[in-house]
């Protein structure tokens, strides 16, 4: 206890999208970035992120989850035009820990998807509780 408050014994990690490498973001618009996630689900998976730190969907202002939407739709019309297999998306954001989030700060995965690049796509983003997925 320090001066009547509890000590944070959590070690002190950087954001990795505060500390973004600009070389790295492929596109932007005035309040969001994107970026290739460093673990894709398929080729082109892409992360929108705001600039400013907002941990979670649900801190990101009007105009930060405007710009994201716009950025989505000009991302998903470059993926369709650069690859001809892609046939549908899956358009993902964990909010908390319980959620799947790992990174807290808010990052939206645009996943593009393939005719049979998984057995059985049915259910879609339903997949992150297996035994709901197929309904």
């Amino acid at each position: 206890m320090k001066g009547g408050q509890l000590e944070d014994k959590t070690p002190y990690r950087p954001c990795p999208f505060c500390k973004r490498d600009l070389n790295q973001i492929k596109s932007r618009n005035r309040t969001v970035y994107a970026i290739e996630d460093t673990a894709p689900v398929t080729r082109y998976h892409l992360l929108i992120i705001p600039f400013r730190h907002c941990e979670t969907y649900f801190d990101m202002t009007r105009e930060e989850r405007c710009d994201a939407h716009d950025l989505i739709v000009s991302l998903r019309r470059q993926i369709l035009m650069e690859d001809e297999t892609v046939t549908g998306f899956n358009i993902g954001i964990n909010c908390g820990g319980d959620a799947g989030q790992t990174i807290f700060h808010t990052h939206i995965h645009l996943i593009p998807r393939r005719n049979r690049d998984t057995p059985s796509p049915r259910g879609g983003v339903r997949g992150v509780v297996p035994d709901k997925m197929d309904y």
